[in-house]
């Protein structure tokens, strides 16, 4: 069956489809990593986008489940150059074709990927509609589209959940958390709480926590007032952490800005170095917002900063007890450079102790 993407610059490429027949909308995006697909497929960062991988051949070691980020895709539609058919590896359980089918997930293939993410690269991340029909009007469609407000509080959990260990506990608050990140605490050695988005602060405070860790998510950091205003109230009650949207929303609770990047960092090979030591780390990432480093507060740290662009990857701040990364120290997938931030994070506290 043929598909076409019809993108709000007015272009429109033809292609093949795969994985479910569903006409959609949603934010066009790029990821250059070379695997990691389900991760990526099942990350709930990407909570209402449409993925473009720019890897050409996608799906050639299938689909195991064990390396899925959340219990479900969350992807809006899977874009690739080639979906290989006939996967090869000792775990594989079914094709992409297959996983996206079995969770009514449209993608589409036979598209030229590298000029999709140039073009993303030089005018900005923008809408799609995919459709099975050519559309004579499709700008008119697009225009009513507008990205939803509450993808973070969707993405997570809906029910509190622990962990059970004899280390620290740690709460992790759900904003879209990835699987990944419950495992780099649990390999810490930490009883693990994961909170939905709504949980009360009166909650969090009565659960006796060493530290709480805010997650990556979906979405802008500004459309999570509700969550902000609390994180502003546990300020200096206990260590917090955070990744990615975590990160963001730490700064905006601290006084800094946030805005959204022209494309953003999306793959597992981006190069970030710690202002201390100079040492440059590859890194996973995908993010669409950024904390705008002007607005930085004076007593707060640089800790990282993005090779690249030269982007605030990470921050400290002593006096409120609050460290953060942009990037994802949880290794998935990715390069494992950051995978020891976590673990040294949680030694902090046994020191302060």
């Amino acid at each position: 069956m043929i598909a076409y993407l019809y993108l709000e610059d007015g272009s429109m490429v033809e292609g093949k489809a795969f994985g479910a027949v569903k006409e959609t909308m949603a934010e066009v995006v790029f990821n250059t990593a070379m695997t990691g697909y389900e991760e990526i497929l099942t990350d709930p960062s990407y909570r209402k986008q449409a993925v473009v991988m720019t890897y050409p051949l996608i799906g050639n070691y299938g689909i195991n489940t064990k390396d899925m980020e959340s219990d479900r895709i969350q992807v809006e539609c899977f874009i690739v150059k080639e979906a290989c058919k006939t996967p090869n590896h000792y775990q594989c359980l079914k094709t992409v074709d297959q996983f996206l089918k079995e969770q009514n997930i449209p993608g589409i293939e036979g598209v030229d990927t590298r000029m999709l993410a140039k073009k993303i690269r030089s005018k900005g991340t923008m809408k799609g509609l995919l459709t099975y029909e050519p559309v004579d009007q499709p700008q008119k469609l697009l225009a009513q589209y507008h990205f939803p407000k509450d993808v973070a509080k969707e993405a997570g959990t809906k029910q509190k959940q622990v962990h059970p260990a004899k280390g620290p506990r740690i709460g992790l608050w759900d904003l879209g958390n990835k699987k990944g990140i419950v495992g780099a605490l649990k390999a810490a050695g930490c009883e693990v709480v994961i909170y939905p988005y709504d949980t009360s602060l009166e909650e969090i405070r009565q659960d006796g926590l060493k530290g709480l860790l805010l997650s990556n998510g979906p979405g802008d950091p500004k459309d999570n007032p509700e969550i902000l205003e609390k994180i502003k109230q546990l300020i200096g009650t206990m260590p917090l952490w955070g990744i990615c949207l975590g990160h963001q929303l730490l700064a905006l609770a601290l006084g800094a800005d946030t805005f959204k990047m022209k494309f953003g960092h999306r793959g597992g090979n981006h190069p970030v170095m710690d202002t201390t030591s100079e040492k440059v780390m590859m890194t996973a990432q995908n993010h669409g917002y950024e904390v705008d480093s002007k607005s930085m507060p004076h007593d707060v740290t640089v800790t990282y900063r993005n090779v690249n662009d030269g982007t605030i990857e990470g921050f400290r701040s002593e006096k409120s007890r609050i460290e953060a990364v942009q990037f994802h120290p949880e290794e998935g997938p990715g390069p494992v450079d950051a995978y020891p931030i976590v673990r040294q994070w949680i030694t902090v506290i046994g020191e302060e102790e």
